[in-house]
């Protein structure tokens, strides 16, 4: 009987060894996935151009998942293998901390939260498994973790500089791929505005304010007020502004997206989305607010998913790129796929030169696809990252009178 229970608990620790072990890979794979479905073959002509692009991608959640940055699998959506075969100049890491259950697109409470029993699943550090905050700085030392162990085929940028440099040395042999980090949702601030520093600190330059549920900052598009900025929400969008964090407006509410872009002193951006006149689900910016981010100068990351697009065909993508360029012009077109957000693709960032072909295809000029590939972010990244302080005085005052 002895022997009985003891190959009993041996069988039950190996179970419960597995489940850390494999659980989350196999959870990740049911959840960020490639749909499969044809795509056209690219011509030699569209590959070309691709390859001579710099390409900015302004929103993807893989530091959510256990896999590092730096291995090479054949599941989810990015990697540094897939974004050098993609030509991927920079990408936005975004760091995702808490999902409702139940999650939908219409109305979410701030009560439930499926991220912690995920944190636990990956066996991440015990001070995650509480902490908003803590999971936030976590995701930043992943990002570091996986600078630092890339041999120099990763660079952080967190500097103007940084991207200026980075857009010099990708033009010579070597191609590094820029990364910055970044937040989806400042529920992770915890309602203390010191918390920001610490973000800063450990390399954050660009948050949205909420995300799937309403927080003390704003209400968000999924959530069950949808109210405006709050107090502490417009404190803490002054405060970004003031040290040259990016304001991303994604998952805000109608009335927070009206708060941020009266306020607003630098370019706004809403890093991963659509557009209504192209898929009208209540996530995707109006005519309205496209010409609101536009007037502070800055940009709309469109989306690749059916969330964003209705589907997961490229040429939507160059549909919505379309729209936005007639409505306010091709300088505020940009990409944001959500590349490992909980969605499905047609492909991953290594065949991103479907949306070069597709531009193509659509009609765009050259220097119109350079733009919106990259070009654009380029601009207001290294516009928004300069802090207020160092801006020249002139510059402020033109900021503050016309949202540019």
């Amino acid at each position: 009987m002895k022997k009985f229970f003891i190959g009993l608990l041996v069988v039950l620790l190996a179970c419960i060894a597995a489940f850390f072990i494999f659980a989350p890979s196999i959870f990740e794979k049911q959840t960020n996935m490639v749909d499969g479905k044809p795509l056209p073959e690219i011509s030699a002509e569209a590959q070309k151009l691709h390859d001579s692009l710099m390409i900015v991608d302004l929103h993807s959640d893989t530091l959510l998942w256990k896999r590092k940055i730096n291995d090479a699998v054949d599941y989810g959506h990015v990697d540094l293998k897939r974004m050098q075969d993609g030509n991927v100049g920079l990408q936005i890491f975004s760091s995702v901390t808490k999902t409702p259950k139940n999650q939908n697109y219409d109305s979410n409470s701030a009560d439930s939260d499926n991220i912690t029993m995920l944190t636990v699943a990956q066996l991440q550090p015990i001070r995650t498994w509480s902490s908003l905050l803590e999971r936030q700085l976590w995701h930043a030392t992943k990002l570091d973790r996986a600078v630092s162990a890339s041999d120099g085929a990763m660079v952080a940028i967190s500097e103007p500089g940084h991207v200026q440099g980075l857009d010099a040395v990708r033009g010579g042999d070597d191609k590094p791929v820029g990364v910055m980090f970044s937040a989806e949702g400042l529920q992770t601030l915890e309602g203390k505005q010191e918390n920001l520093d610490k973000l800063y600190d450990a390399g954050m330059r660009m948050a949205g304010l909420v995300h799937f549920f309403d927080n003390k900052l704003a209400g968000s598009m999924h959530g069950e007020e949808k109210g405006g900025l709050t107090e502490f929400g417009r404190q803490i969008v002054q405060d970004m502004e003031d040290k040259g964090m990016i304001v991303d407006i994604a998952h805000s509410s109608h009335e927070a997206v009206a708060d941020i872009l009266k306020m607003a002193r630098r370019p706004v951006v809403s890093s991963h989305g659509g557009v209504q006149a192209v898929c009208g689900v209540n996530r995707n910016l109006t005519d309205d607010e496209i010409k609101g981010v536009a007037a502070t100068g800055g940009i709309i990351g469109l989306g690749y998913w059916d969330g964003a697009m209705c589907d997961t065909d490229p040429k939507s993508v160059a549909r919505a790129v379309k729209h936005v360029r007639d409505l306010v012009g091709i300088e505020h077109a940009a990409l944001g796929s959500d590349f490992d957000g909980a969605v499905t693709t047609r492909f991953d960032t290594s065949g991103i030169v479907h949306i070069t072909q597709a531009l193509m295809q659509a009609g765009f000029t050259e220097d119109e696809i350079r733009a919106v590939m990259g070009g654009n972010a380029m601009r207001v990244l290294q516009q928004g990252l300069v802090p207020l302080k160092d801006l020249p005085k002139q510059a402020v005052e033109q900021t503050a009178e016309t949202g540019q």
